[in-house]
C-alpha cells in the first residue's frame, strides 16, 4: 500500500518567499525585510504573488517525502521531473527476497485476471532467486580461487549476483524512496500528475503530496493542481471533459468550502 509522509520542509516557508520577492524592489538588508513581516503582511503578500504569477520566489523553498509502496513504473515517471532530488532503494545492493508488488485496480477487480497475474509475480520471484544463486555460487567460487578471503568473497558475490538478477524482476516490484522538490517544481509536478490523463498511480502519489503541501501553507498551495481546477485545461483536445469534476475533488482535497 501506498505511503507518503512529509518529512521535511523549509520552516517558515511563506515568510522567506515574501521576503525573496520583496528584495527584487527593496534597498532593505535581508534581515531588515525578514523583521519587518508579520503574519498579515505575509499572507497578503504571498496571494498577490500567486495571483501574479510570479514564481521564481517559490524556488527558495522546498519540501522532501518520504514514499513507500510504490512500483518501479512510477519511479520511470517520476524521474521525469528533473528539477527535483531523489534517493531510491537500491536493487544492485538490497537483495528482493519474497518482493513485493503493486497490483493496477483494474486486473485486482477482475479475479481472472488477478490470478494470471500473481502466477507471474511467483514465477518472477523464482527465476530471480534460481538467477541469484547460480550468479553467486560462480562468483563466490572465483573469487576465492582469486585469493579473496571467504567473508569478503560471500559479499561481493551477493553484490554481483542480484545487479544481474535484478533483470528479470517486473514493473510491479514494489521500491521506497526520498524525494525533494522547491514549490515551483511542485507546481508543475502537480499540474501534470494530478490530471485526470496521468497514469493512475503517480496521480494518487501526487494528490497525496498536495494535501500534505497544502497543510503546511494553504496560500502557497491554493492553487495548486490540475489547471483545470483554477483556470482552463491546458490538455486541449485532449481535455478529459471533466472539469467541474476535478474542481470539486480538489477543493475537496484542500478543504476549501465552495
Amino acid at each position: 500500500m501506498m505511503q507518503v509522509s512529509l518529512i521535511a520542509h523549509t520552516p517558515e516557508p511563506e515568510k522567506l518567499i515574501a521576503a525573496a520577492a520583496k528584495m527584487c524592489y527593496s534597498p532593505s538588508k535581508a534581515q531588515d525585510l525578514l523583521d519587518d513581516l508579520d503574519a498579515g503582511k505575509i499572507e497578503r503578500f504571498i496571494r498577490m504573488l500567486m495571483s501574479l504569477g510570479h514564481e521564481s520566489p517559490v524556488e527558495h523553498v522546498s519540501f522532501t517525502f518520504a514514499v513507500e509502496g510504490v512500483s518501479r513504473s512510477l519511479l520511470a515517471q517520476i524521474t521525469r521531473h528533473r528539477i527535483a532530488s531523489f534517493s531510491v532503494k537500491s536493487q544492485r545492493y538490497v537483495r528482493e527476497g519474497s518482493f513485493e508488488y503493486v497490483i493496477p485496480p483494474e486486473i485486482d477487480a477482475v479475479p481472472e485476471a488477478r490470478e494470471v497475474y500473481l502466477k507471474m509475480m511467483q514465477e518472477d520471484q523464482a527465476a530471480y532467486d534460481v538467477l541469484s544463486d547460480l550468479l553467486y555460487k560462480k562468483h563466490y567460487e572465483r573469487l576465492v580461487k582469486g585469493g579473496v578471503s571467504s567473508d569478503k568473497a560471500k559479499t561481493d558475490a551477493e553484490k554481483m549476483a542480484i545487479e544481474d538478477a535484478r533483470y528479470v524482476l517486473p514493473n510491479a516490484c514494489e521500491t521506497k524512496l526520498m524525494l525533494t522538490m522547491n514549490v515551483r517544481s511542485l507546481y508543475n509536478f502537480f499540474r501534470l500528475r494530478c490530471c485526470m490523463r496521468a497514469q493512475w498511480e503517480i496521480r494518487e502519489l501526487s494528490e497525496k503530496m498536495l494535501a500534505l503541501c497544502y497543510e503546511v501553507s494553504p496560500a502557497l498551495f491554493a492553487k495548486a493542481g490540475p489547471s483545470c481546477t483554477y483556470g482552463e485545461c491546458s490538455e486541449g483536445k485532449m481535455c478529459c471533459g471533466n472539469q467541474k469534476l476535478m474542481r470539486e475533488k480538489y477543493a475537496k482535497i484542500k478543504e476549501i468550502k465552495k
